[in-house]
């Protein structure tokens, strides 16, 4: 497990194929912000609750494991396609060829992004014990979708 602290600006981070021009502003709609993630060619946006350095873990897997949803605030589940032999993964203000590099082989993935301490914010939403949890496997292109979602 790859483990990473990225300054997530604009209350976000990408993971992306180091080939794809990472442009989210149109997939950025009402709806994904709510859903805390954003979908476009080669790049997935995962929307944070602080706009500060948060705990990203990321797991390259060869095959689906089981997630236990009562484990998480919300978990969705996307495709992202890679051409290249890396995913970046960053902030969106970061300089980009500074960013960390996560080898994989050229493909079609199944991208899971689990969410936990969304509640837990301090009251000047500075101070947090949210953490976000990637996993990637190989699999067929799907549409997105939130299998659990976050209670207000």
């Amino acid at each position: 497990m790859l483990e990473f602290n990225l300054f997530a600006d604009y209350f976000q981070f990408y993971i992306q194929d180091e080939s794809a021009d990472g442009d989210l502003s149109d997939a950025w709609t009402d709806d994904a912000v709510e859903q805390l993630f954003a979908v476009g060619p080669g790049v997935v946006g995962i929307g944070t609750v602080r706009n500060m350095d948060v705990p990203v873990s990321v797991e390259i897997l060869e095959a689906e494991t089981a997630v236990d949803l009562g484990a998480w605030d919300q978990v969705v589940e996307c495709t992202l396609v890679t051409q290249s032999a890396n995913l970046v993964i960053a902030g969106c203000t970061d300089y980009f060829p500074d960013a960390a590099r996560i080898p994989v082989a050229p493909g079609i993935y199944r991208l899971r992004a689990c969410y936990a301490g969304l509640d837990t914010l301090s009251d000047d939403d500075l101070e947090g014990n949210d953490r976000y949890h990637l996993q990637l496997w190989p699999a067929p292109a799907i549409e997105p979708v939130v299998l659990k979602r976050r209670t207000a």
